[in-house]
């Protein structure tokens, strides 16, 4: 019952603040930080960004808090990834307390991995939603943002414009380095403890292998196979994120030798984390040649 009764607490909050220091400003609400870059990039300060979960949060669980939910209550628009956890319970709930606010779910314009091949039990109707860490997905992300901003304040179109050819030019330039340094890897495997990175794998035909099996702890079992595949395959490297609790991939690197390295597919600068978690992959890549 404690959801309900935080929801009516919220609302009651909401009603409280109607004449807040908020009441000037333009607001989009995001579900995730990533998707603050791309309003940004694009509407420059326009719009104020609220993020529904701040980083080092974990998306598929998370409850906002007061604050978030005043702002979502005074947004022009809310931009949702539509697949994440969190958003099975609070969506509904969002759209009910705002009627009047643009919605779009960038979701719904992504080729979605699906059934077998997603891996997270808490997202939405079995789809992998971690669409956003893939150039090539950022690329239809980009071009959604740039129709909504553009939609709410049509005056300032011609800048949106141009801030939009820039930022693809920018995507296009890390999809270019995503082929080059992954090129001649077709098909290797890496590890990572969070499954963020399928979209990542299925662009560039690498192989993603998560160490957390379907959103839960793995098994003795499972936990041996991965250290088999490790030391099978000679990978150096288990990617980990601080969102999760990462001891299980802790165990398996103390059992093989290879390393943990922390990567950040939830940072709001997309751009370089995206360079860094490529340029990461690559090189534990060619380090398994060794």
């Amino acid at each position: 019952m404690r959801k309900p009764v935080l929801f009516i607490l919220f609302i009651v909050l909401i009603s409280c603040n109607r004449s807040g220091s908020i009441k000037n400003e333009k607001i989009i609400s995001v579900s995730i930080p990533p998707f603050r870059y791309f309003v940004e990039a694009i509407a420059d300060s326009d719009f104020t960004v609220n993020i529904l979960v701040p980083a080092g949060s974990n998306p598929h669980i998370y409850e906002p808090v007061p604050e978030q939910i005043t702002r979502l209550s005074k947004s022009v628009a809310y931009i949702s990834d539509g697949y994440l956890g969190f958003e099975i319970t609070w969506l509904d709930r969002f759209y009910e307390m705002n009627k009047t606010m643009k919605r779009i779910s960038l979701g719904d314009k992504i080729d979605l991995i699906k059934s077998q091949e997603a891996h997270d039990s808490h997202d939405i109707e079995g789809a992998d939603p971690h669409f956003w860490v893939s150039p090539k997905c950022a690329l239809i992300i980009a071009s959604e943002i740039r129709s909504l901003v553009t939609e709410l304040n049509p005056a300032n179109k011609e800048k949106y414009d141009l801030n939009y050819t820039r930022l693809i030019r920018l995507i296009n330039s890390i999809d270019s380095t995503a082929r080059e340094r992954f090129s001649g890897h077709s098909g290797q495997p890496f590890m990572i403890f969070h499954p963020t990175l399928g979209y990542l794998a299925r662009d560039y035909d690498l192989t993603q292998v998560a160490v957390e099996n379907e959103g839960k702890e793995p098994t003795p079992a499972y936990l041996r196979g991965l250290i088999d595949i490790v030391r099978d395959r000679n990978i150096k490297v288990i990617f980990v994120q601080r969102e999760y609790d990462i001891k299980n991939a802790g165990a398996i690197a103390s059992e093989t030798g290879a390393m943990l390295e922390m990567i950040d597919p939830l940072s709001e600068k997309w751009d370089i984390a995206e360079i860094q978690i490529i340029e990461a992959i690559a090189k534990s890549l060619t380090a398994m040649r060794k």
